[in-house]
């Protein structure tokens, strides 16, 4: 038998554990390979649809909010208690109906006062009168000095002017009377009021504005878009309006109005109003679209968003957003040819619609595109395809 030495010792000791680790790595490696190339495993399934060409509308969303036609805000036009409240807190009244009154005790004095004082000026006026019928022939006899007459006359004419003054207050006081029943200016919704009978009105830190009366068949919408949006849409407008363009172009593009639980407002509306230049201070530019609003379902003060359509891009490719992968800030679609094998495409990105998602290249609208098992595949593999359904249409974006 042959003996060990020390340094043969000290060198298996050395060696032993990477002679272990290579064993190691080539058993895990012989099993990765197994696995792999397993005969009699299935293809992995996945699930595919059609890219397709379709002619795809491109929308803009800008966010608002609603008002009434007419918002008009009741107000105490005079000072004083208010005696009654007549109608129904968010009901609708008619134009004219009566809705407040304020007590009325002081402006009625006030226009007796004022009626009495127009009595005494008209008795003023009918003695300077008669004085001045009197004097004139007097006068023409030399029986009165020009003095007596020039008094007279002036005398009358102050009267005549005391009855006019005297029949004005006569008036203010009449309109002062009829401001305490305060009437609908207009018909439609009728708010929250702000003052109930008993309380004094009409000077601040009392209430003045007692509600607020809204038209709101139609509704206005106020909206305000980017500056970026504003062109946008500038250059569609002056696109569709060109001599070029078909008739249907050449017509206002309806306005579509989202409400805040995502339905969409039954009736189109038409851009009413804009503002004359861009807000410097935003950076936005407003705009106003009244929308019918028969059944009343819309009142002041709801969030909205308003739609319209600024393009349409015609036989374009679309595919399902979901079946695009980024990569590096790259984007790739898996497709499967004749023969069931995967191929990674490099596609470039158009707008997205709904759940699809426009490829401005890349893809013919001929092939099948993987949705559902991307993540298990990659280019060169034998699959399984299967059919996909379709989600629910999204929100859409540009």
């Amino acid at each position: 038998m042959g003996q060990h030495t020390p340094e043969a010792s000290v060198r298996a000791a050395v060696l032993k554990p990477f002679a272990l680790g290579a064993l190691l790595l080539l058993g895990l490696a012989g099993c990765g390979d197994a696995d792999e190339a397993t005969p009699g495993m299935a293809p992995i399934r996945v699930q595919v649809v059609q890219a397709e060409r379709k002619d795809v509308p491109l929308y803009l969303d800008m966010v608002g909010g609603t008002y009434g036609t007419q918002d008009v805000p009741i107000r105490a036009r005079v000072e004083g208690f208010l005696e009654t409240m007549n109608f129904q807190e968010g009901g609708f009244v008619e134009q004219g109906a009566l809705l407040y009154t304020i007590d009325p005790q002081p402006f009625q004095a006030r226009l007796v006062e004022a009626q009495s004082q127009l009595a005494a000026s008209q008795t003023t006026l009918a003695k300077t009168e008669s004085d001045l019928k009197r004097i004139v022939p007097l006068a023409e006899m030399d029986a009165v000095s020009q003095q007596d007459l020039d008094s007279a006359v002036a005398q009358e004419a102050a009267a005549r002017a005391g009855v006019k003054a005297a029949e004005a207050a006569v008036q203010l006081a009449e309109i002062e009377l009829s401001y305490t029943r305060i009437r609908a200016p207009i018909a439609g919704r009728i708010g929250l009021t702000q003052a109930r009978p008993g309380e004094f009105v009409g000077r601040e830190p009392n209430p003045v504005v007692l509600n607020v009366l809204s038209d709101i068949d139609p509704i206005r919408v106020r909206f305000s878009i980017s500056e970026r949006e504003y062109i946008l849409l500038a250059r569609s407008r002056a696109e569709m309006q060109k001599p070029g363009a078909g008739a249907a172009d050449q017509q206002a593009q309806p306005l579509k109005l989202l409400l805040a639980d995502g339905t969409e407002h039954p009736h189109p509306g038409q851009l009413a109003a804009m503002a004359q230049a861009v807000d410097p201070t935003t950076g936005t530019f407003s705009f106003e679209a009244l929308f019918p609003n028969p059944d009343n379902v819309l009142v002041p003060g709801q969030f909205a968003r308003v739609r319209v359509q600024h393009e349409t891009i015609t036989d374009a490719v679309v595919v399902p957003r979901r079946s695009v992968v980024e990569l590096q800030g790259r984007f790739q679609v898996y497709i499967v040819d004749a023969a069931n094998q995967v191929e990674v495409r490099e596609v470039g990105l158009g707008p997205v619609d709904g759940n699809t998602r426009v490829i401005d290249s890349g893809l013919a609208g001929t092939e099948t595109v993987i949705v559902e098992g991307i993540q298990k595949v990659r280019s060169g593999m034998t699959v399984t395809p299967e059919p996909f359904t379709d989600l629910p249409v999204q929100s859409v974006e540009i």
